[in-house]
């Protein structure tokens, strides 16, 4: 049974979202919406199911971790919930590390300080990157995380793009 949103402006609502979203919200260009959802429902082919979105319209963040001489370096990665992130070829190459992988959920957790399944790029520690999918970053509007499993985020794909430490790749294999 399909549920209807009601979206809201992020910045008007934010006991609905994570606090470093909260924070960070002011640095987001564009017109972005914050929906209550079940958190049961977070995970993206349930939420699509139950609240009508297609996945060609709502993009993952995965955050990956490398290491290279042992210096550890991360980054967020949106791909489309359609596609899968070429971790170990595109994102492996623009960390400059040798091997990379998916973070630890209890690592990825603890620094970004947000829920798992509901990790999103606004509000990331400053120092990593943050790399778009050329598609997402096309996208006229996006449902991605807010940061807790009990609401999810839209907003154009551009505003993704245009966040601080962003750059628009082709992330997907």
């Amino acid at each position: 049974m399909e549920e209807k949103l009601h979206w809201l402006p992020a910045s008007d609502h934010t006991e609905l979202i994570a606090a470093p979203v909260s924070a960070a919200l002011h640095g987001v260009e564009g017109d972005v919406t914050v929906a209550a959802i079940d958190p049961a429902l977070s995970d993206t082919a349930e939420f699509c199911d139950r609240y009508g979105w297609t996945l060609e319209a709502s993009a993952n963040c995965v955050i990956v971790v490398g290491r290279r001489g042992g210096e550890v370096r991360y980054a967020a990665c949106m791909v489309l919930a359609t596609m899968r992130a070429d971790v170990n070829g595109v994102i492996r190459k623009r960390l400059d590390v040798r091997k990379s992988s998916f973070a630890p959920m209890a690592e990825a957790v603890e620094l970004t300080g947000m829920e798992y399944g509901g990790i999103t790029p606004i509000g990331l520690p400053a120092d990593w990157p943050i790399l778009v999918d050329s598609r997402v970053a096309a996208h006229p509007r996006v449902v991605i995380g807010s940061g807790v499993r009990r609401s999810k985020l839209a907003l154009p794909g551009a505003s993704l793009a245009a966040l601080k430490g962003a750059e628009v790749l082709d992330l997907a294999n």
